[in-house]
């Protein structure tokens, strides 16, 4: 069997077409050494990729539109993710299909990252996300769901900057690793680890406050109307919120606000003022003070650099 991830072209960033036609196309793009992913865009088509390896990996699945089915022939088990969904998967082994099912109008990017690539950033910490990741796929395994969420907007502008890398760019394998990692850190910090303390009540609350969260953090609910939500009452929420995700539902809601701001500073025509009122905040000054408060830097001094 060959390795998905040693067989890599001469050329360390390369697109190679499996399939186009009009505006349908499957691409396969290999960015280094234990990175690539597919990038599918289909009308009124049928696909399918079939995968027959011994790689220990993770695998983040998105499908913006349509539907996908992922058929694991070692375990005899589907596993089928719809419209606006994105998944996490580890796998040491591999014989699986990717069936891209036929509708409408299919947007899904499949990302693939080696065991060996985690293994630069482990941090010997038994609940760090990148530990558990990469100790999960180190046990024999065809295909395990990690973790699935709701697709947020932190993770669909992390994809297009990904998709957007052109051929004239310079250091296309570094500037596609760097959207890579910064996409990695943000879903991998979504996934549920909890120690065995928490019972799964608690899991499941908490939980169903953050996919909420995710979906609404510029605009939040107040906590009496995500408690409402959530079926509880708002003490019981708070507590057991900071339980499980180590975090206040207000520290949690200005993480998520500080992550975007921090990539459209990077990225948009924007000035700071515009980037607060797009993440949530009203007032420019309270907006650079807390950013300086989390990241020791004023966010003038990242303004697209």
């Amino acid at each position: 069997m060959e390795s998905l991830f040693f067989n890599t072209p001469t050329q360390r960033y390369q697109i190679s077409e499996l399939f186009k036609k009009e505006n349908n196309y499957v691409r396969k793009v290999d960015i280094s050494n234990g990175i690539f992913f597919y990038d599918i865009f289909l009308t009124h088509r049928r696909e399918t990729i079939e995968l027959t390896n011994m790689d220990r990996m993770v695998m983040i699945v998105m499908v913006k539109k349509g539907n996908l089915t992922v058929h694991d022939y070692l375990s005899k088990h589907t596993i089928q993710l719809k419209s606006t969904t994105i998944g996490i998967y580890g796998s040491s082994k591999q014989q699986i299909a990717l069936e891209i099912e036929k509708s409408e109008e299919s947007d899904v990017l499949i990302l693939f990252v080696a065991d060996f690539f985690l293994k630069r950033y482990l941090s010997g910490q038994k609940y760090e996300p990148i530990d558990f990741l990469y100790n999960t796929i180190q046990k024999e395994i065809s295909l395990e769901e990690i973790d699935r969420q709701p697709i947020d907007a932190l993770t669909l502008y992390s994809v297009e900057k990904l998709l957007t890398i052109q051929a004239s760019n310079s250091m296309r394998s570094i500037r596609a690793e760097h959207r890579v990692t910064e996409l990695m850190i943000h879903c991998f910090s979504l996934i549920d680890i909890v120690d065995e303390k928490i019972v799964e009540e608690e899991r499941l609350l908490a939980h169903r406050a953050k996919e909420i969260l995710l979906e609404n953090f510029v605009t939040p609910p107040t906590i009496k109307v995500l408690a409402h939500l959530c079926a509880t009452n708002e003490s019981k929420l708070k507590k057991v919120f900071k339980k499980v995700y180590k975090s206040t539902l207000h520290a949690y809601v200005q993480k998520l606000r500080l992550e975007q701001a921090s990539l459209l500073l990077k990225e948009e025509s924007l000035t700071i003022g515009e980037i607060a009122k797009r993440v949530g905040y009203k007032h420019q000054g309270y907006f650079s003070k807390l950013f300086f408060k989390v990241y020791g830097v004023y966010p003038v001094a990242l303004l697209r650099g």
